[in-house]
């Protein structure tokens, strides 16, 4: 299965005809207008900005919505353009004796309310011709289409993410690897120090030798620190955390949550490893590790 993201855009559009009616001949007479946004988001959260003549279809779009997308701040805007620069409506005779009947009404109470103009009425009449339209036959097809086309859009920045994910994880095992030969090199040189510095310290207590209990001490001091210090452990948790990621990367579908938990995992796992590095060389890979799984979270908080 594909990885997706929850990042896209896509549009559509429908152009609808009239006959005229002294000819066959159908000329343009409006279009209808979608378009679908959608950006990261932890749950599926679906906002709608429709015409008031597309309200109805509000239902109908979030059932399709959520059949096809899992999560996402998801905002469809739609628009209704009526083909008026070319054509003037006619109005009728009822919206005539309509607008009339209203105007002599709110003349009656507002007597110096100015007069309907026929740029008005011309407005009004083309308002009425393209609320009376029927868009059931073109709505849905038209979502349709725009959702594919998101879908396709997420699709393939989802895969641009899983690449650079990928690389990602290969530049971590680099530096995992790098790590691990100076493990127990680090180990042993932090143990033979600590059991000089108290060799130093007893010795400085009562100016002698230190007994032989006292040296078994030391030697089990320092063999607990060392450990404390071994961030083998961590090197292992973390390359099983990489070898997750990849296998959920490659296998796709909805990976977004797990990834974002396995991301924190890492972190927690090259904190750790930062805050137990008893050397410089280790300081580093620990610090080029954070940077790497800090632009890992920011790209997963986009998948699905």
């Amino acid at each position: 299965m594909p990885v997706y993201s929850m990042t896209g855009y896509a549009s559509a559009q429908h152009s609808t005809a009239s006959t005229t009616p002294d000819s066959d001949t159908k000329t343009p007479s409006g279009q209808l207008g979608l378009e679908i946004r959608s950006v990261n988001s932890r749950f599926l959260d679906l906002s709608f900005r429709l015409p008031e003549d597309l309200r109805q279809f509000e239902p109908v779009l979030r059932d399709l919505l959520v059949g096809r997308l899992k999560r996402g701040k998801v905002e469809v805007r739609a628009s209704i353009e009526m083909a008026s620069a070319t054509s003037v409506p006619d109005p009728t005779p009822r919206l005539l004796q309509r607008l009339n009947a209203v105007q002599d009404n709110v003349r009656s109470w507002l007597p110096s309310a100015t007069a309907l103009s026929v740029a008005d009425v011309i407005r009004l009449a083309a308002a009425e011709q393209g609320s009376a339209r029927d868009w059931s036959a073109e709505v849905l097809p038209l979502a349709e289409e725009a959702l594919k086309a998101l879908l396709s859009a997420r699709q393939r920045e989802g895969s641009r993410l899983s690449t650079m994910l990928l690389e990602h994880i290969a530049q971590l095992r680099t530096l995992a690897q790098q790590a691990i030969p100076l493990i127990p090199q680090l180990v042993e040189q932090n143990r033979q120090r600590f059991l000089a510095r108290w060799q130093e310290a007893m010795a400085l207590a009562d100016g002698s030798t230190l007994p032989e209990a006292a040296q078994d001490r030391a030697l089990t001091e320092a063999t607990a620190f060392a450990i404390r210090i071994d961030v083998a452990e961590e090197i292992t948790r973390l390359g099983s955390h990489l070898d997750e990621i990849e296998r959920l990367i490659k296998k796709g579908g909805e990976i977004g949550k797990r990834l974002d938990f396995l991301i924190q995992e890492l972190h927690r796992e090259a904190n750790t490893l930062g805050s137990k590095s008893a050397a410089l060389e280790l300081t580093h890979i620990s610090v080029d590790m954070k940077v790497l799984i800090e632009q890992m979270r920011e790209q997963v908080q986009n998948i699905e």
